[in-house]
């Protein structure tokens, strides 16, 4: 009765359009009170201790610095470099601009680990530069919020930072590894669609005879970008730093370009910057903290038991489990960020892990591509939304073109589902 109680408030505050931290809060607060009707103030001593266990913890230190990344690369100039790069790698033929939007997208993948952040950066280089070559504003729009969906995969990931905090036997440089193999996979599937469709609509036609932008020149301009994703991921490897020490290493390195190599960073520009990370990372970490009363509240009720044996009846199996939990975590991308539906639902499908020995590692990587198919699927898509606010397109002027984008990453996924080694080989490889 109170675990109903506490999934049906939560439901109904989030209907209601109060914020997800908030709802959270409420709920587990309620359901912590109902639990210990005779004595509701000393059962809610344990509210704080629980907020504050789930914030305290040395791998969320990194959290607010990758963050602060994003912000720093997104002002630095680097994505224009990138991309003039990725042009003078293709050239100009059609379909060849939206090859450079979804690499240039995983490169800064390598750097900021945001969905939304790459596809503000990506997206206010590349949209203005497909409309010029021809290419419909909504079918442009479309690629960019796509290929931003592939930077809570490729490492460092916000994601998975979050997910390791509360997945026992997931560890940060475990999942780093893992998510690689699937993010350049997902980042290619997408390539594939969009330059077929540029080619049978004829996008880009205009910039076949425009020459390609000079090689090493370009490659010189972008290589300080290029250098960030080898020195984070590479020096984790080495053995130089952690992974939160990897994040205060891109801060400096970032503020570093910023400021002294391509001066696109002044002094004043620093408090805007610092504010906004700033911010983002306060409404994580508020999420954090009011998530881990809810997850005690479901323990405490013992609301995940039930629910395994209940999935478990139903006979569908391991793989069929999985192939259900990619529909429910797909449409819950649409509606809420990466982030809070791991909050929300890890403490439930934790258990469902553990009940069919799904290795941690692998079921985080699938667990985020799903979630990442979310983040470009109308009608609630954050990652879209950012691109078609740049675009000045209405979402659904795009959905002749990102239905194909899904059907790409969705396949890339299910290849990561039934073949569990494309996420565990690195790893092991690596010895993680």
């Amino acid at each position: 009765m109170i675990a109903a109680a506490l999934v049906v408030l939560f439901v109904a505050l989030m209907l209601a359009g109060v914020p997800i931290a908030v709802a959270l809060g409420i709920g587990g607060l309620a359901a912590i009170a109902m639990e210990n009707a005779s004595s509701p103030w000393l059962g809610l001593l344990a509210a704080p201790q629980n907020a504050h266990a789930s914030v305290a913890k040395y791998p969320l230190l990194a959290l607010p610095m990758f963050v602060l990344v994003g912000s720093i690369f997104d002002r630095s100039g680097v994505a224009r470099r990138l991309v003039t790069f990725a042009e003078a790698c293709v050239g100009h033929a059609p379909g060849m601009l939206p090859m450079v939007a979804i690499l240039v997208a995983m490169l800064m993948g390598g750097i900021s680990g945001s969905g939304p952040a790459t596809a503000a950066a990506v997206g206010g280089v590349m949209i203005s530069a497909m409309a010029k070559a021809g290419y419909p504003a909504a079918f442009a729009a479309s690629v960019v919020g796509a290929s931003a969906a592939t930077d809570i995969l490729i490492p460092p990931s916000i994601a998975f930072i979050v997910y390791s905090v509360n997945v026992p036997g997931a560890s940060v440089p475990a999942l780093f590894a893992a998510g690689m193999v699937p993010g350049l996979l997902a980042g290619f599937a997408l390539i594939v669609p969009a330059v077929a469709i540029s080619r049978r609509r004829r996008f880009g036609e205009s910039e076949r005879n425009r020459p390609r932008p000079p090689f090493w020149r370009s490659l010189g301009a972008a290589s300080w970008g290029l250098a960030a994703p080898v020195l984070i991921l590479g020096g984790m490897r080495v053995g130089w730093f952690t992974p939160t020490e990897a994040a205060v290493v891109a801060v400096a390195y970032g503020l570093f370009i910023g400021i002294a190599v391509h001066r696109t960073i002044g002094w004043r520009d620093l408090y805007p910057i610092f504010r906004e990370a700033t911010e983002i990372s306060a409404v994580i970490m508020t999420v954090l903290a009011l998530a881990g009363v809810f997850a005690y509240a479901v323990n405490t009720l013992g609301v995940a038991d039930p629910l395994v044996a209940w999935v478990r009846g139903l006979g569908l199996g391991s793989i069929g489990t999985l192939i259900g939990l990619f529909v429910v975590m797909t449409v819950l991308g649409m509606v809420l960020d990466g982030v809070s539906i791991f909050l929300v639902f890890l403490p439930l499908l934790y258990p469902l892990m553990v009940a069919f020995a799904w290795d941690p590692v692998w079921f985080g990587v699938l667990l985020t591509m799903k979630i990442a198919i979310g983040q470009f699927t109308p009608p609630m898509a954050v990652n879209l939304m950012v691109a078609c606010r740049l675009a000045r397109v209405r979402m659904e002027e795009t959905l002749p073109w990102v239905g194909w984008l899904i059907v790409s990453f969705v396949a890339a996924t299910l290849a990561v589902l039934l073949l569990p080694e494309l996420a565990l080989w690195l790893p092991r490889r690596l010895g993680y």
